[in-house]
Formats: C-alpha cells, sequence, structure tokens
C-alpha cells in the first residue's frame, strides 16, 4: 500500500540538496512554486501489504497521484493511490471485489537542521464492491499515521480508528508498527532494503473460531510478523531515458499461519496460506 511510497518519500527528501537550507538561490532566479504534483505508477508480480499477498500471488497494476504545498520547511500533502486485489473475495467477506482505493492527507518536514524528519495524517482505505450477507464485512478501514525517519531508516506507527479494521469486527485500537531500512549504496542508484512489522490487532470477532468453547480474540485470530530484504535501482543511471523508471525485488515472509490467514487445508478461509515466504519484483515510473 501507500503507508510504504509515504516512509520512503521522507527518507528520499533528507537526502536532496533541498535540504541543505543554508545554500541561497541565484538572484535572478524565479521564486519556486510551493504547489508541486508527483504521479507514479507500477507493474507488480504480486501485490504484498504488510507481508501478505492481497492478489493470491497474481500481478497488479497500481498507481497515485500526490499534491503537496511547501509552507517553507514542511509540506502539507493530499493524495490518492489505487491496485487491483482479490483477497477480500478469497477470503469470503465479498461476492465481488478487484479494487482497493486509498485516499490520505498530511504533513511532513524536516526537524529542524537535523537529520531526522516526521510525516503523521490520516489514510482512508476504500474496497468498493459486493459484500455477502451476514458472514461477509466490509474491508474500509481508517488509519492514523506517525512516522519518524533519520537518514534511511524510518519507523511508523499506524492506529486504527476504525471498529472494522479490513474486514476484522471490533477490532477499533488494532495497529502495525514498521521498521523499514533503505540504504543507498554510494551514488550507484542501488538501494538496499530491510523491513521488519508487527500487526497487532485488538477486539474480539464473534465470528472467530471458537477453540474449548471459547471464541479466539482477535489478537489470537489474526496478530502476526512479517519482515523483507530486497534491493531497488534507478534506471536512469543506465540511460536518460529510463530517468525516473525503478526496478525491485523484494522476498517477504511472515509468521501469521493461524485460522485466519491460513489455507483451507490448514483450517483457514483463503485458497493458499498468505503467509508463506514469496518473492515480487516490480517496475515502477514516476512523473
Amino acid at each position: 500500500m501507500k503507508k510504504t511510497l509515504l516512509a520512503g518519500t521522507v527518507v528520499a527528501a533528507l537526502s536532496l540538496p533541498g535540504f541543505a537550507l543554508a545554500q541561497s538561490a541565484p538572484a535572478d532566479a524565479a521564486p519556486k512554486s510551493p504547489h508541486s504534483f508527483t504521479a507514479n505508477v507500477g507493474l507488480f508480480s504480486q501485490y504484498i501489504f504488510r507481508g501478505l499477498t492481497q492478489t493470491n500471488r497474481d500481478p497488479a497494476v497500481q498507481g497515485g497521484f500526490d499534491y503537496a504545498y511547501d509552507l517553507g520547511g514542511p509540506s502539507l500533502y493530499v493524495g490518492t493511490w489505487a491496485s487491483n486485489i482479490s483477497w477480500l473475495h478469497d477470503g469470503g467477506q465479498y461476492s465481488s471485489s478487484s479494487l482497493e482505493n486509498d485516499w490520505y492527507a498530511g504533513i511532513r518536514g524536516p526537524i529542524g537542521k537535523s537529520d531526522f524528519a516526521y510525516d503523521v495524517g490520516f489514510l482512508y482505505y476504500y474496497y468498493p464492491g459486493t459484500v455477502i450477507p451476514t458472514v461477509g464485512e466490509k474491508g474500509d478501514t481508517q488509519e492514523l499515521y506517525g512516522l519518524i525517519g533519520w537518514k534511511w531508516l524510518t519507523a511508523k506507527l499506524n492506529y486504527s480508528v476504525s471498529n472494522k479494521t479490513f474486514a476484522v469486527r471490533d477490532s477499533s485500537g488494532t495497529y502495525y508498527l514498521d521498521i523499514t531500512a533503505n540504504y543507498p549504496v554510494g551514488d550507484t542508484g542501488l538501494n538496499l532494503i530491510a523491513h521488519w512489522g508487527r500487526q497487532k490487532y485488538s477486539g474480539t470477532d464473534p465470528r472467530n473460531v471458537v477453540v474449548s468453547g471459547r471464541i479466539l480474540s482477535n489478537d489470537e485470530q489474526y496478530t502476526y510478523d512479517d519482515w523483507k530484504l530486497g534491493a531497488t535501482y534507478d534506471m536512469g543511471k543506465v540511460s536518460d531515458v529510463l530517468k525516473s523508471v525503478t526496478l525491485g525485488g523484494y522476498y517477504t515472509s511472515s509468521n501469521g499461519s493461524n485460522s485466519g490467514y491460513g489455507s483451507f487445508a490448514q483450517g483457514g478461509v483463503y485458497p493458499r496460506n498468505l503467509t508463506d515466504g514469496t518473492f515480487t519484483v516490480f517496475l515502477q515510473k514516476t512523473f
């Protein structure tokens, strides 16, 4: 999802010459506009979100648009992002569902003249489609998030303020902790990625599995850790024609082998175990 792109934006911003605030522009230079627009589109071998495949390991087309207003240090921003998905249908929540559309807004910027940066905001995940009556639940989710970045390292917390978090009922207070390193290897265009995350669920969905006469809590059924190792490469280093094109790949896995995320054979609701280790490759263009 877009959340990882937000973290990467902060890390990338810290490495830009624009953060050398002591530098002054030439006297005859035109004033820089405080408005900026960016867009991105990418082709992925699958859509991985918080360690879990959202497309049953099928390819995904993803893209988004962002607007930012520079306040003279911090920037206000709004944006939207979308991808094809299949997990709501695969998991028996929707009879038809193929789209995730995210909307977000926040403020980000450097912390003084240090190597630290911050990013705080609100994120709405929208999943249109037809919910299966009684047994299904809408996947729409609202989160508040806060990020602290230092050079190539970020720590981010997403906190659910909706009572239904990714189709899990009674789950307000669910959170996701994300620690990510995106290390640039000199001026080669190569970036090394390492990530660890914890998806921690709250509450108890009355549809959860019953064990020994007791309904499992959302924590017991859905909480898990995930991790990622990978790399990206700036294709503009090869040719100017490929400027702003990124080639990347990463391996992801998680430990959530419970009945919520297991395969049918494991007693779960999905065709395959979403938590198995898997490799993803992608090609992305930024405008």
